[in-house]
């Protein structure tokens, strides 16, 4: 199976920004290890000095609370953006603790 150019770059930018490990990243996307370490060695050769990799930004998560009944703009879903490029929508407290069982497996 052949992923174009762009497709692999585009990969390369969302692991250095995932914090995950190799392993990790390449499961979630799903690419075999192996040629994703490929991949990350020959990016690494390309660049030149002056052009350093991106640096892995460790991800944060913020504990969130509603108070009080009325809000200014209606909460409709919560919008969870994973690294993998994959969404997970939470609309009420039954889906947040699946989602967070999820993203802690993920972890």
């Amino acid at each position: 199976m052949h992923t174009p150019r762009q497709r692999r770059e585009e990969l390369l930018a969302e692991f250095a920004r995932s914090g995950l490990s190799i392993s990790k990243f390449a499961a979630l996307v799903g690419v075999h290890y192996q040629t994703f370490w490929s991949w990350l060695q020959q990016d690494q050769k390309q660049r030149t000095p002056a052009e350093p990799a991106a640096v892995a930004k460790p991800v944060r998560f913020a504990e969130v609370v509603r108070t009080g009944t009325a809000l200014a703009v209606p909460l409709k879903a919560l919008r969870v953006l994973l690294p993998s490029g994959a969404v997970i929508e939470v609309a009420d407290a039954a889906q947040a603790e699946v989602a967070a069982q999820l993203l802690k497996a993920l972890a």
